[in-house]
């Protein structure tokens, strides 16, 4: 079996790949742009460590590049296609609108589109719960109304009726994870969780937006890769939408609090409500839980604090 997967050096579609490469009769083609949103440092890392295994092939490529991909393409049959390529980050889409337009929305296109006309089996493609914006009925469903509160949240709009066009017109299944603030070992240096670990073993200020008063829905890489696995294994029968999530939403105090027992005391700086910002993300996920069924997650705990100890041993990556 030959899966290829977009955004490879990303933190979920590396992961996901290192479960994969274990599997056997498992083929992984990567493919990334090293896009220098976040450290390309820590995203080659992931390459070299994906390498170490004969079955991983890795190609510099862009979504954009719509000629690349035909050839690659052409040159493979792929089984599956798993499209976490995407310019991430909430803030700089305010900055930057143009890159989300044409990674998000155009590099979308090109990659579903070819993945129609070569038929292949299964599609998957990241999401958000970005795309829920500041809704507030909580626990968030899959059949809520989305209302997008900026530009990254709304591409990842967009990707979902390009995705469900592709279906009403062509008969192309695929399935959409809505992502919640997925993290843990070989995590996002510009994520919450990392931005404070590495203020606090470097002894940098950490400043800690609308006074620490948010709410998220974390959950845990371990997790998140165990349904990713298990859903391949569905059949896909149109275009379905999950949320991929605990459930279960906690206060950035609260972690901060738990993790402060076991790194160095932080200087932290209370700042505003940024513009960007979502007060709370709170997901349902029993539409997966009821799908996939006995799925289990790991205490917060036990999360934090692996990922905190896996920090501590890499934390020359994040320099």
């Amino acid at each position: 079996m030959k899966i290829l997967i977009t955004g490879i050096a990303g933190f979920i579609a590396f992961n996901f790949a290192e479960k994969l490469l274990k599997q056997k009769n498992v083929k992984v083609i990567g493919i990334d742009n090293f896009s220098s949103y976040y450290s390309v440092k820590l995203k080659k890392k992931r390459i070299i460590h994906l390498k170490k295994n004969k079955n991983f092939k890795f190609f510099k490529i862009d979504l954009i590049e719509k000629n690349k991909l035909v050839k690659l393409f052409q040159k493979n049959k792929f089984d599956e296609v798993h499209n976490f390529a995407a310019q991430a980050g909430v803030r700089y889409s305010m900055q930057n609108p143009t890159a989300y337009v044409d990674t998000n929305v155009s590099g979308f296109s090109n990659i579903m589109s070819l993945s129609k006309d070569f038929k292949i089996k299964k599609f998957f493609y990241a999401s958000s719960s970005s795309v829920y914006g500041d809704n507030n009925k909580f626990p968030l469903k899959e059949t809520e109304k989305i209302y997008p509160k900026n530009i990254y949240g709304l591409t990842k709009k967009f990707n979902e009726e390009i995705a469900q066009n592709f279906y009403d017109m062509h008969n192309f299944r695929s399935i959409g994870l809505r992502f919640f603030t997925v993290f843990g070992e070989w995590g996002r240096p510009d994520m919450f969780l990392f931005k404070i670990l590495n203020a606090s073993f470097s002894k940098k200020i950490f400043y800690l937006n609308n006074k620490g008063n948010h709410y998220r829905d974390f959950t845990y890489i371990d997790d998140v890769i165990s349904i990713l696995l298990r859903l391949r294994k569905i059949k896909i029968v149109n275009h379905e939408i999950y949320n991929i999530c605990s459930n279960n939403p906690v206060g950035l105090k609260k972690v901060i609090k738990f993790i402060s027992n076991y790194i160095p005391k932080t200087k932290i700086v209370l700042r505003k409500k940024q513009l960007a910002d979502i007060f709370k993300t709170h997901g349902c996920n029993k539409k997966v839980t009821r799908k996939l069924k006995n799925l289990k997650f790991t205490k917060l705990e036990k999360s934090l604090l692996n990922t905190v100890r896996w920090f501590e041993r890499n934390k020359k990556l994040f320099n």
